[in-house]
């Protein structure tokens, strides 16, 4: 069985980089997605702030780029170093969804 790597999160989007494509011609796009919630830890209140670096290809990324920043959304994804140089976290898209009217 293999290990497990899902990720989710909803935010705003906080920065949002230019449509760009890969060698391979796949469009991709770099983000940032702003959290902040409320929630229980060890029976006490906590306030959660975090910003996340995201990447998205293909249909994702063609979604993310018309959006601007503010837009809510609810991302799902697995986390990958950013490269084989730098071991920082990303959070790969596989799925956005855009939340209306908030």
């Amino acid at each position: 069985m293999g290990e497990a790597n899902r990720s989710e999160l909803s935010g705003r989007i906080s920065e949002l980089g230019a449509l760009r494509h890969t060698p391979a011609g796949l469009p991709a796009i770099e983000f940032r997605v702003r959290h902040d919630s409320e929630t229980t830890e060890a029976g006490a209140t906590r306030q959660v702030h975090a910003e996340v670096d995201a990447i998205a290809f293909d249909t994702q990324a063609r979604l993310v780029a018309g959006m601007a920043p503010g837009s809510k959304v609810r991302i799902e994804g697995f986390l990958c170093a950013r490269s084989k140089r730098s071991r920082k976290l990303v959070l790969h898209v596989t799925n956005i969804e855009f939340i209306e009217g908030v």
